[in-house]
């Protein structure tokens, strides 16, 4: 059980809650969309799915911890192998098989998903892996996350549901709108990352924009970024997304919106607990488009 816990923090829960939000939203929205019920056919396609893009999640969160062990010792000593309750030969072996697995099974199940996965491995490697490490360049660290979280996932995962469930390909407006908003969602994200971590980044000379523009502009912009989608989004429930709930979008978003600046008031940027505290709140905020966007086509 202890090393079943290690191997959950490994993971890095909310990435995998958040990976797992998503492909349910668009499995939702194509059933939605193409007027389709639920199957034991279309319920294999899901697992089949959610098993790749999980295993391709543990690899690309457990690659960027074999690579920052030092580094997580201060800023994360929580995690299993920055605290030794995991082996370093134990996180290899962890993100090859998930890695390979990933590939093999999204091979098994369509192109498209085959490209997702792909893509987004090639993706992460990157981001964490010498020489080009890209985590260590302010912008292109950040392009990396929202790229993959927001452009990859959304569009290349909806495309193989479409083809799948539907037999044919299609992007309808829905799924644009839902991706710009997690595209700019996970900018915030990715700019807020790293206000919590500055001790270990600067000892490791790794440059962050919170490093560079300082914990409170990180801050204001990442809730500003976050207002924006709100207020986009309630927008595009007016003029442009017809076949959804628009009412409920609204109302739904303004709350949040009213919510994020309430829970914002109370940040203190000098307590690490505090801003560890937002941060995960940010995540639950994420965490919630998830669940509000595809519920808006029943409701």
């Amino acid at each position: 059980m202890t090393w079943i816990s290690s191997l959950w923090q490994f993971s890095r829960p909310h990435t995998i809650i958040g990976t797992t939000l998503s492909i349910l939203a668009l499995y939702f929205i194509a059933l939605s969309t193409g007027n389709i019920p639920i199957t034991s056919i279309n319920l294999i396609q899901l697992l089949g799915v959610w098993i790749a893009c999980i295993c391709g999640n543990i690899y690309i969160v457990g690659l960027n911890q074999l690579e920052d062990i030092e580094i997580d010792k201060i800023n994360k000593p929580e995690l299993p192998l920055a605290s030794g309750a995991l082996s370093k030969e134990q996180g290899k072996w962890i993100v090859i098989i998930t890695g390979i697995t990933a590939l093999i099974i999204s091979g098994l199940f369509g192109l498209y998903l085959l490209a997702t996965v792909t893509i987004s491995l090639i993706i992460g490697t990157a981001y964490s892996l010498p020489p080009i490490r890209l985590k260590q360049f302010p912008f292109l660290a950040a392009f990396s996350i929202f790229t993959v979280r927001g452009v990859v996932v959304n569009l290349g995962l909806f495309l193989h549901f479409s083809q799948t469930l539907m037999g044919q390909k299609m992007l309808p407006i829905s799924v644009w709108t839902l991706t710009l908003f997690i595209v700019l969602f996970t900018v915030a994200i990715a700019l807020f990352k790293d206000v919590p971590d500055l001790e270990g980044d600067k000892q490791f000379n790794i440059s962050t924009f919170s490093i560079l523009l300082g914990k409170l502009s990180i801050f204001k912009i990442s809730r500003w970024i976050i207002t924006l989608c709100y207020l986009g989004m309630i927008i595009a429930a007016i003029f442009w997304l017809p076949s959804i709930n628009s009412a409920f979008l609204i109302i739904s978003h303004l709350v949040l919106l009213a919510l994020l600046w309430w829970r914002s008031q109370n940040v203190d940027l000098e307590e690490k607990s505090a801003i560890v505290s937002f941060y995960q709140f940010i995540w639950k905020l994420f965490f919630l488009e998830y669940l509000l966007f595809p519920l808006a086509y029943f409701v």
